[in-house]
């Protein structure tokens, strides 16, 4: 598996109010580089699979809803320690706890509407870059 890649989402809210540039801008300014990418929205059938994990958190059924509401930007980033190092960029998930000048600080709403995703793991990096992407996506 390898360790330099990490997988990010920008959510619904983040398309919605236009900040796609500004935040790939700090993921390039921050040393990622893009290996995959793409505008795509998500299904029910997407959103519940994806985020299984939740499913039985009294939230879910709102994740749900709010990730297929409209487009997202699916996209695969390496990166030396790529998956501690963007889970730093983006702080944490609550934007109110997270630090200045990360991505959830400058660009999230609330917790609910977080603007970014970040896997957690390389092991879930993995997973959700191969959800969004075929091999032949990948660059």
């Amino acid at each position: 598996m390898r360790t330099d890649r990490t997988f990010t989402m920008l959510k619904p809210d983040a398309v919605e109010k236009g900040h796609i540039g500004a935040i790939f801008e700090k993921i390039n300014a921050s040393g990622f580089r893009i290996v995959a990418m793409k505008l795509t929205q998500m299904t029910t059938a997407d959103a519940k699979e994806f985020y299984a994990v939740h499913s039985e958190r009294p939230f879910y059924g709102e994740l749900v809803e709010y990730m297929t509401r409209g487009p997202i930007v699916a996209a695969i980033l390496e990166k030396e320690n790529a998956v501690e190092d963007f889970r730093t960029l983006i702080g944490a998930t609550n934007p109110a706890d997270a630090a200045d000048g990360t991505i959830r600080k400058l660009y999230a709403a609330s917790i609910g509407e977080n603007a970014v995703h970040g896997s957690d793991s390389d092991e879930n990096a993995a997973i959700e870059g191969a959800f969004h992407f075929a091999g032949r996506e990948m660059f």
